[in-house]
C-alpha cells in the first residue's frame, strides 16, 4: 500500500500482511495449523516467520489479495470454519493496514485429530 501524504509515503510489505493474515487464521476456532510444504516450513522455521506459512498475498497500492492453506480440526464443518476465517483474517488485514481485502482464498489441505482421539483410534486398531 502506498498513500501520497504531505509528509511523505506509508508502504505496507507483503511479508507484514501475511503475518497479520496468518495471526488472525491460527487464532480462528476450528483451524488447527497453517499449512506449508517440508522445505517451506524449515525456510520458515529458520527465518523466523512461522507466521506467514501457508500464506501468500499480493498487495497492491490499496487492495490485497490472500491465499490461504490450512489444516482443520476434525469433526468440525470445513464450510464454516472456512467462512469464518475468511471474514476474520479480512477484517484483520484491514482494520491494522486499511488495505481493501478483495478476496481470501482457502485451500484446506489436511484434517487434524486431537491427541486424544488419535490414541483411541491406534489402541482400539490394536484391541481388532
Amino acid at each position: 500500500m502506498t498513500e501520497d501524504l504531505q509528509t511523505g509515503n506509508i508502504r505496507i510489505s507483503d511479508d507484514v500482511v501475511a503475518t497479520i493474515a496468518g495471526l488472525a487464521a491460527l487464532e480462528t476456532p476450528g483451524i488447527a495449523a497453517m499449512s506449508g510444504g517440508i522445505s517451506e516450513g524449515l525456510a520458515k522455521r529458520l527465518s523466523g516467520k512461522n507466521a506467514q506459512k501457508g500464506v501468500s498475498v499480493e498487495v497492491g497500492q490499496v487492495e490485497a489479495a490472500i491465499d490461504l492453506r490450512v489444516i482443520v480440526q476434525y469433526g468440525i464443518p470445513i464450510h464454516e470454519v472456512c467462512r469464518q476465517l475468511q471474514d476474520n483474517v479480512r477484517e484483520a488485514v484491514q482494520n491494522m493496514t486499511g488495505l481493501l481485502v478483495v478476496e481470501v482464498n482457502v485451500k484446506v489441505e489436511g484434517v487434524a485429530f486431537r491427541e486424544d482421539e488419535k490414541e483411541e483410534a491406534v489402541q482400539h486398531h490394536r484391541v481388532n
